[in-house]
């Protein structure tokens, strides 16, 4: 029976990251699940789910050696975890506005609040320094109708908050 972990690695941005976790990881016979990474603001972090027959503690333990020699923070966590397990989105919705304390807050709790399950978000700042942009983008699940989550946006578009929703079309085969 294999065990499922959580592994997270943040630290700044240099090459070989991926390549030397993965072998690592390899060459503990841990296998790779759904995995994320990302650069952020000049770090590198790592978001994977791996599984395999070591414990956790064991698996950090193993994994020290290189985290401490690309400079990672390492975290691992047991999880729930197996293989098709993903749910493709059926909604995506873009918002901008004038960066402003709380943006982030008040987009996702509308969509909350309207049975929308986020799986992934982006976002970033552009614009001047003096004007700055907030970008964010949100890939979600919904079984709410695509109307009443516009009627549901609708509070957010009067306080200058752009936000556009819309079907996600995807092809399987």
């Amino acid at each position: 029976m294999s065990n499922w972990y959580m592994l997270t690695l943040t630290g700044e941005d240099q090459p070989g990251i991926v390549a030397r976790v993965t072998q690592a990881l390899f060459e503990r016979n841990m296998n790779l699940g759904e995995a994320s990474m990302l650069r952020l603001g000049g770090n590198f972090t790592i978001m994977m789910m791996v599984s395999g027959e070591m414990d956790a503690a064991a698996l950090k333990q193993s994994l020290q050696e290189v985290s401490a020699a690309l400079g990672l923070s390492l975290h691992v966590d047991p999880m729930q975890g197996g293989l098709h397990r993903h749910v493709p989105p059926n909604l995506m919705v873009r918002v901008s506005g004038a960066d402003q304390p709380g943006i982030v807050a008040k987009v996702t709790g509308v969509l909350a609040d309207a049975g929308f399950n986020i799986l992934d978000l982006e976002s970033d700042v552009a614009g001047r320094a003096d004007r700055p942009v907030y970008i964010m983008q949100i890939a979600g699940i919904a079984t709410t109708p695509l109307e009443s989550l516009e009627q549901a946006l609708d509070g957010l578009r009067t306080q200058g908050i752009d936000v556009n929703i819309s079907p996600v079309e995807m092809l399987v085969g």
